[in-house]
């Protein structure tokens, strides 16, 4: 049972918790203590990371048991979800903010769609803290191999800014089930031995292990993927902050991976760019030579090519990434998900896409294999730079009179350079033939989106259509 010490006065509690990340204590505590009609200001919160009340603690007594009539108290589940982010923060006012939240609410259910209200941003960053390091947790985890007397034993080393590490267990289970692993914090332990989860004490990093030999090989394969034509430093330095670095045994490469880059971005787009002999004078030879393409890696899986389709002479050429799974088994672009999107918005915006060529910036369908399933994997810059010189056929062939380009790899085969497609969009680019770059976002991006980000990235996405279809209506009078 939670304990209910008193405090000077003797109408104000101290609730102890039985672990920073004790959301059932507080529940069942911030229930009792609403039915009984305490305010926010008579109660402290306690909890073993914290030992904020045992300065005030003068014995222990119980909460008066609240009146046989009071009714259950209101939560709305909005206020639960973020509750239970919250109470994980490591801020010490945390529970207190949280009770206060519960009581307004139940003369306010409607309180938690209030934004404007301190309380209800405040719980809300919180939230939003604590769901930052859950991912930085599950990005950044860090295995190394141990012998043990019974087998290999995975260990890492994290140091999460909050009390994340019993709730993000789960993960770490699910996705290393026949692994035998600990994870080592300063906030505690967690240790599986492929069917039970057992919690540790806190650890310092002495008791991780420094290294493996089998981190020479993840360098290296590492080193080989680094793909300098997707170098963003500030957007990288965003998602994986230097101070996690010590931890990671890839990251001592990349200083030096950044500083080549652009040397490597050059090498790349120079190979692309190469005399590949004269290319077929109709699209229908366009599309034979291209089936037999193998001067990439893409090229050279199996997969069927696509070939661009529409009008021989549109005002509009459409050009996207690469075909997809859909695409590659019917050999036509844009009529899978992403394409039924975009349709969509097409239509909304008054294009019809019978009149638009429509084709990719690769004309193979990259992907990795998992079970029966075939992943999408991006393309590399020099894949796009070689494959550039058939989409430079389709355009010298077809003459569009404006293209749009959807999302950075097409924008790239057209450019022949890194773009930044928020910056971009929405601006018209001169091509060397004269016509217009419109350069806006790829469906697909749009539907890995979830809740209020994809509404408002999809707006964004029929503003840009609809200044393509004006620019259209103008250019077709």
């Amino acid at each position: 049972m939670t304990p209910f010490r008193a405090m000077h006065s003797a109408e104000a509690f101290c609730v102890s918790l039985a672990a920073p990340d004790d959301f059932e204590g507080w529940r069942d505590a911030a229930r009792r203590l609403i039915q009984a009609d305490v305010p926010p200001d008579r109660i402290v919160w306690d909890s073993p990371a914290d030992h904020s009340a045992d300065l005030f603690a003068q014995g222990e007594r119980r909460l008066p048991a609240p009146p046989a009539h009071a009714p259950q108290p209101r939560a709305s589940r909005d206020f639960v979800q973020y509750a239970k982010s919250a109470i994980l923060h490591s801020d010490s006012k945390r529970f207190s903010l949280i009770y206060r939240l519960l009581w307004r609410l139940q003369a306010k259910p409607r309180l938690m769609e209030d934004k404007a209200d301190s309380d209800v941003r405040s719980i809300d960053e919180l939230a939003r803290q604590v769901r930052r390091d859950i991912h930085k947790m599950r990005a950044f985890v860090r295995f190394r191999v141990i012998e043990e007397a019974d087998g290999e034993r995975y260990v890492a080393w994290f140091e999460p800014d909050h009390h994340i590490v019993r709730s993000n267990a789960a993960f770490f289970v699910r996705r290393f089930t026949t692994m035998r692993w600990s994870i080592l914090t300063p906030r505690g332990s967690m240790h599986w031995d492929g069917e039970i989860l057992q919690e540790g004490p806190p650890a310092t990093r002495a008791d991780a292990p420094a290294g493996d030999p089998v981190e020479a090989l993840w360098r290296k394969y590492y080193a080989s993927t680094f793909n300098p034509a997707r170098l963003k430093v500030g957007a990288m330095l965003k998602e994986m902050p230097r101070r996690y670095w010590k931890n990671m045994p890839e990251t001592s490469l990349i200083p030096e991976l950044i500083a080549g880059a652009q040397a490597r971005e050059a090498r790349m787009v120079a190979a692309g760019g190469q005399d590949l002999g004269e290319r077929p004078a109709t699209l229908a030879g366009m599309a034979e030579a291209i089936r037999s393409c193998r001067r990439c890696a893409i090229g050279c899986t199996g997969t069927n090519s696509v070939m661009g389709e529409g009008p021989q002479t549109p005002v509009l050429m459409i050009v996207g990434e690469q075909p997809g799974d859909t695409e590659e088994q019917q050999g036509r672009p844009f009529i899978g998900p992403a394409g039924q999107l975009l349709r969509a918005h097409l239509q909304d915006a008054g294009i019809a896409i019978e009149q638009a060529y429509v084709t990719n910036a690769v004309k193979h369908f990259k992907f990795a294999p998992r079970g029966k399933q075939r992943l999408h994997q991006n393309p590399t810059a020099k894949e796009i730079d070689v494959c550039r010189w058939w989409l430079d056929g389709e355009r010298a062939l077809i003459r569009p009179r404006i293209v749009l380009a959807l999302g950075a790899s097409a924008a790239r085969g057209l450019l022949g350079r890194t773009v930044s497609v928020q910056k971009e969009r929405g601006i018209p680019n001169l091509l060397e033939d004269g016509s217009e770059l419109w350069i806006t976002t790829h469906p697909s991006y749009l539907l890995r989106l979830q809740d209020h980000g994809r509404a408002e990235e999809e707006q964004k996405f029929a503003n840009d259509l609809h200044r393509v279809a004006a620019r259209v209506s103008e250019l077709s009078r």
